[in-house]
């Protein structure tokens, strides 16, 4: 099913359409912003899984049952890793 809407474009966006149909790229203007809207889709549905991703270490994080480690602590072990991959 389909469905026609009105849409109103900044006139660079409509040459940059119209360009891409008279070229050759695409059939139609209509076909322009059929493959638009999929990849727009398509990187919503990845920034969902990486927000997804996220928050899934973040609670894991939080959820750690290892002690807190104070400033001066994780300050000494950055400098032990620091000091041997840097020998």
């Amino acid at each position: 099913m389909v469905e026609k809407l009105s849409i109103t474009l900044p006139s660079e966006m409509v040459d940059a359409i119209k360009s891409r149909v008279e070229a050759g790229s695409y059939a139609s203007t209509s076909e322009v912003i059929r493959e638009a809207m999929r990849t727009w889709l398509r990187l919503e549905e990845e920034y969902e899984e990486r927000i997804e991703g996220l928050r899934a270490r973040v609670k894991h994080s939080l959820e750690d049952p290892r002690p807190n480690l104070t400033g001066k602590q994780v300050r000494e072990r950055l400098d032990t890793l620091y000091a041997k991959h840097n020998s």
